[in-house]
């Protein structure tokens, strides 16, 4: 029988307190003392997944390796455990209906009237057990999203009561995430939003066995033993989480509480072999250490959250922590930058990088940021649609093709040197329609990409539907815009340079997605050494 553990980490009194970090950092802990650990996270919306969401709903859309649009926090357990997710990490209640739904109407519940209970409850129960029953992991940690009392998260909540009472003593155990405010004009912290909370909970069924309390001020003892005597906790499983400097500070706070130890004791396992943290406590040395300071100017149209360039911005720190620099992000927006206005809002910045994106709104501002960096030798690293955008610049002030353009943003374009992919022409549906997820790149030997990967074959997560047109690949090699990278499959154009620029280079993949801890990503290492050498000019 398959004896994997499972832990499931909820939230109340607030959403936005870390129940992602939280999850990563317990999962962390348990990883370095030996146990095989994955993260899945349940979301409540309705959406099949955030592959249609504005980022400014949802933040940045995280994209797995076998193609699944996911989560956020996903990124979070990936750059936390160095291990890649799946579609089975995220699930969301929009997946869980349709999935029913489907079944319905094949006939498979035989007549039964389908219900909230059982049948939405199976296929969570289901779904939670998928990585379990793969015999791969030890432990299980299931993140379940919103904040209880949603009435969105109900049917999550009764699953997880149901999966306690299925899998037995020992085998499951829940955390529940809480805010314990400080209120200045008492002087104090509060605990009745806690004790609320973990009452609600408990009228669906489900006592947690640890309640771990953000906070920004110390918890004294006498008020984790009044949390522990109105929340039926022990006093040892009420664990403190202060506001912390960063978010990798976060194990080793969690450590130094005890929370994986008590999430061990309850589900009966060893332990005896303690966290040494060594890889990544010599990470943090470094990022808390920096010999030098260095600013990247970041253009998006999305940057007033700057969740929506969550990836992107961490592996800033994990490129940085490796090169012993604090890169510092200046937020530009995309549809605020002109020609007449780059020289005042770039100035001074030691690196460029033009951010992914949809649509063409503020288009016409990067392609400005794009120009400016190349007529000046400034570092640049365009991703997705700053590639594009790259190959929009060049091409119409280069090879003086004025009108260039993708079809994305004109479909009557002269020069579409950013085309739809062929098999996306009969495409009318938005979500999970993209080409997605890994995809192969073979580069060429005599390019910065490969000084950066020292490898010829890699493999790249990819979210968009337009291409580099290869009807223009002669012209702009010509002129002086190399192919760096090819997809050797299809022949498409995954990565650009110029040779003659000290450091400028374009990919139509996500090289964020894959930036962890202990693998920063090669090409985020190079562009801000890149940056680097440009700030001491």
């Amino acid at each position: 029988m398959n004896n994997t553990k499972y832990v499931f980490v909820t939230g109340g009194v607030t959403s936005s307190l870390g129940k992602g970090i939280i999850a990563a950092s317990l999962a962390k802990l348990l990883q370095e003392r030996g146990y095989s650990v994955t993260i899945q996270k349940l979301d409540p919306y309705i959406n099949i997944d955030p592959g249609t969401l504005n980022p400014y709903e949802h933040g940045e859309c995280y994209v797995t390796d076998d193609g699944a649009e996911t989560d956020l926090d996903l990124g979070h357990y990936e750059r936390f455990l160095n291990i890649p997710t799946s579609q089975a990490n995220n699930v969301t209640t929009g997946r869980i209906y349709q999935s029913v739904i489907n079944k319905e109407r094949k006939g498979e519940f035989l007549g039964k009237t389908v219900q909230v209970i059982p049948h939405i409850t199976d296929e969570i129960k289901n779904r939670v057990q998928i990585l379990g029953n793969t015999g791969d992991f030890d432990i299980v940690i299931t993140e379940i999203g919103g904040t209880v009392g949603d009435i969105e998260s109900l049917p999550y909540i009764e699953a997880v009561r149901q999966l306690q009472w299925d899998l037995g003593e020992d085998n499951a155990v829940v955390i529940h995430l809480t805010l314990v405010p400080y209120l200045a004009a008492a002087g104090e912290l509060k605990t009745k939003p806690t004790q609320h909370s973990v009452k609600m909970l408990m009228q669906s069924g489900v006592s947690p066995d640890v309640l771990v309390c953000r906070s920004e001020h110390e918890i004294s003892d006498d008020i984790k033993r009044k949390l522990a005597l109105f929340c039926n906790v022990k006093k040892q499983n009420v664990i403190q989480s202060l506001d912390a400097e960063t978010i990798y500070d976060v194990p080793n706070l969690m450590f130094k509480e005890g929370l994986d130890y008590v999430v061990l004791d309850k589900l009966r396992l060893s332990t005896r072999k303690q966290p040494k943290l060594t890889a990544w406590n010599r990470f943090l040395e470094r990022h808390k250490n920096p010999t030098s300071t260095i600013e990247i100017g970041l253009v998006g149209k999305y940057v007033e959250l700057h969740d929506s360039y969550k990836s992107i911005t961490e592996a800033f720190i994990h490129a940085g922590a490796a090169n012993k620099t604090k890169v510092n992000v200046r937020w530009i927006h995309s549809e605020e930058l002109t020609p007449e206005n780059a020289i005042k809002q770039l100035e001074g910045v030691d690196g460029v990088l033009v951010a992914p994106g949809f649509g063409d709104r503020g288009i016409e501002g990067k392609i400005a940021a794009v120009q400016y960096v190349r007529e000046n030798n400034i570092p640049f690293l365009g991703i997705c649609l700053g590639m594009q955008m790259a190959v929009i610049e060049f091409s119409r002030n280069v090879l003086n093709l004025k009108d260039a353009n993708s079809t994305e943003m004109n479909s009557k374009v002269t020069h579409p040197v950013i085309n739809l992919m062929e098999e996306q022409k009969g495409v009318t549906d938005k979500g999970g329609t993209m080409r997605l997820g890994a995809w192969d790149c073979q580069l060429a030997q005599d390019s910065k990409v490969f000084e950066a990967y020292k490898k010829e074959l890699i493999s790249e997560r990819h979210r968009h539907r337009y291409e580099y047109n290869n009807e223009y690949k002669e012209q702009l090699e010509a002129a002086g815009m190399k192919t760096a990278g090819i997809n050797p499959k299809t022949g498409l154009v995954e990565i650009v340079e110029i040779p003659t620029h000290p450091w400028f280079v374009g990919v139509q993949y996500h090289p964020e997605y894959k930036s962890t801890v202990l693998n920063p990503h090669p090409l985020f290492v190079s562009f801000i050494k890149a940056a680097l050498k440009q700030s001491k000019k």
